[in-house]
C-alpha cells in the first residue's frame, strides 16, 4: 500500500470520526444530552418505520441480548416505543417515539452544520466530488458503530 493510500484510509476514518463527534456535539447542545453516538447508529435502523430486537442487532453487530439492552434504555429515556409486530406474532416492533425523532431531527442538522463547515473550507465543488466519488467506494447499507 502506497503512503497515499494509507493516508487517505487515516484521513477518511479521521473524518468519519471528527463528523461523529460534531453530531454527538450537536445533539447534546440541542437538548438531548442522555444519548451516546451508538444510539444514533439505532435510530437509523428504526427510521423510518421500525425494526425488530433482531433486526437492531443485526445492524449494529452485536448479539440480540446487547440490542435488547439498548432498546431497553432508549424505552427508559423515551426515545423508542415497542408494540406487538403488525406481520409476526412473535416480534415486537421498535419504532422511534416523537422524542426520538426530535433527536433523529437534531442529529440531521448537527451533520448538516458539520458539512458545511467543511464546504467553507473546501468550496461547495469539492464537496459535490467528494460525495459523488465517495458513493461510488462507499458500501451502500448499514451505518454502525465500531465497538
Amino acid at each position: 500500500m502506497s503512503t497515499d493510500h494509507r493516508a487517505l484510509a487515516y484521513l477518511v476514518l479521521a473524518a468519519a470520526n471528527t463528523l461523529s463527534e460534531a453530531i454527538h456535539a450537536g445533539v447534546v447542545a440541542r437538548g438531548f444530552g442522555d444519548v451516546r453516538p451508538a444510539h444514533g447508529f439505532a435510530f437509523v435502523r428504526l427510521a423510518p418505520s421500525g425494526a425488530t430486537v433482531g433486526q437492531v442487532a443485526e445492524h449494529l453487530g452485536v448479539t440480540k441480548q446487547a440490542a435488547s439492552q439498548l432498546v431497553e434504555e432508549l424505552t427508559r429515556k423515551g426515545y423508542v416505543a415497542s408494540q406487538p409486530h403488525p406481520r409476526d406474532a412473535r416480534a415486537r416492533l421498535v419504532t422511534l417515539t416523537e422524542r426520538g425523532w426530535a433527536c433523529t431531527r437534531a442529529a440531521d442538522a448537527a451533520a448538516a452544520e458539520a458539512v458545511a463547515r467543511w464546504a467553507a473550507v473546501l468550496g461547495e465543488d469539492h464537496v459535490t466530488a467528494m460525495v459523488a466519488d465517495l458513493a461510488r467506494v462507499a458500501a451502500p447499507g448499514r451505518l454502525r458503530p465500531t465497538w
